[in-house]
């Protein structure tokens, strides 16, 4: 069990939960807010929608824990929103709704609508209501009630608040939310969109970015930081030693192309992409900065991971990490900061492990490249076939012995 703090409604609240506790069963079992709903559980029908970090995301696929100190809302935290009162009335007066299973989910993705699109556009709204399935009304009713508020609030001279009027729809995590900080929010969201259309080979250039999200992690080697510092150097050695990266054509510090195989939840993605190396010899420190896209998925990432070296008594050295990204795309809605986080730790113990013996001057196990995290549904599956089959197999004996 973990001690989960987050803010509910502008409430700050802290519970129990278990670490594969969902955000929804949490806010309805820990916090009786039941109005969201579940339904699918797998992220496809979109009844569980709540806005974390004022962005909607599916509550059912997101963990309680790793949204340690972010700030939700649930459709009882908007009984007093402007928007979402003007969407009620619309929904009554079109007849978008019959069971009302769906409502709640429907009506945090129609506020986030509302705040986005700068004109009533059909074709946008059925875009943005994608995600958000309904067995009754024939979402006509919806669409319209959504179009007229956007309408009538436009018509009012009320503009949209969000994203400068783009029709950009994205996830949680995507860029699109509310962020924190003094940074004007064109610098906190750089312009990844282009970069999910564009591979290792067509990537022309490394730009600097502002991440979204960093976090700092370290590791020690009992090495002396020159010798640890010079090996860093190689780049076909430090891809070496990471697990799940394969280099693509000849390394040089100013462009290097590669991909790494990874999963975040129950997601595997391969992010193929271009990095540049910046290294300060005086003060042992560098950084690298990357792009990746995943195909499969259609998620894209920025990267940059800063390091410095720092000489420990007895010859050793401690390595230094600030890592910060940007993730775009499907897996922004499982890659939430502590899936990534612990991704990232796991990471670079392998790494740190495998540098170490590099240096020791022992080979490393040559092993085909693979995800770096086991998928637990898929190890359950696994289980459970192999047990299938020895009840299969006690079966036939049981039957062999009966006919005999």
């Amino acid at each position: 069990m973990s001690m989960v703090a987050l803010t509910v409604n502008e409430r700050p609240v802290e519970a129990l939960a278990e670490p594969r506790t969902s955000l929804a069963d949490f806010v309805r079992d820990k916090l009786d807010l039941t109005g969201t709903h579940l339904g699918c559980e797998h992220g496809v029908c979109g009844a569980c929608t709540v806005l974390v970090d004022g962005v909607p995301a599916r509550s059912c696929i997101t963990y309680a824990v790793a949204c340690e100190g972010a700030d939700v809302t649930t459709i009882e935290g908007l009984d007093q929103d402007e928007i979402t009162a003007e969407l009620r009335a619309a929904f009554t007066c079109e007849h978008a709704l019959q069971c009302g299973y769906c409502t709640p989910g429907m009506l945090v993705s129609a506020r986030d609508l509302v705040l986005r699109l700068p004109e009533a556009d059909e074709k946008q709204i059925r875009i943005g209501l994608s995600g958000n399935l309904c067995r009754c009304t024939g979402y006509v009713g919806i669409v319209r009630a959504v179009g007229s508020v956007i309408e009538q609030r436009r018509g009012r001279g009320i503009g949209p608040e969000r994203d400068g009027g783009r029709k950009m729809l994205g996830p949680v995590g995507s860029g699109h939310g509310s962020q924190t900080g003094t940074q004007p929010a064109a610098q906190l969201r750089p312009p990844i969109a282009q970069v999910a259309r564009e591979t290792a080979g067509s990537v022309t250039s490394i730009p600097d970015f502002t991440p979204a999200n960093v976090f700092e992690q370290n590791f020690e080697v009992a090495h002396p930081a020159e010798r640890v510092f010079a090996m860093l150097d190689d780049i076909a050695i430090v891809a070496a030693c990471l697990p799940g990266v394969s280099l693509l054509g000849s390394p040089r510090p100013d462009r290097v192309e590669g991909e790494i195989r990874v999963r975040i939840g129950p997601i595997a993605a391969v992010f193929r992409g271009a990095a540049r190396i910046e290294r300060e010899v005086a003060e042992m420190s560098g950084r690298i900065v990357g792009v990746g896209t995943d195909q499969r998925s259609r998620s894209s990432t920025q990267g940059e991971i800063r390091f410095r070296l720092e000489s420990l008594e007895g010859g050793a050295t401690r390595v230094n990490l600030s890592i910060g990204y940007t993730l775009k795309g499907m897996l922004a809605q499982v890659g939430r900061t502590g899936l990534v986080r612990d991704l990232a730790g796991r990471l670079i113990a392998e790494f740190a492990g495998n540098l170490d013996r590099r240096l020791s001057g022992e080979a490393l196990a040559v092993t085909p490249a693979a995800p770096t995290e086991l998928n637990g549904l898929s190890l359950f599956f696994g289980l459970l076939r192999a047990r299938m089959g020895r009840w299969l197999a006690r079966a036939s004996r049981h039957d062999r012995g009966a006919a005999g």
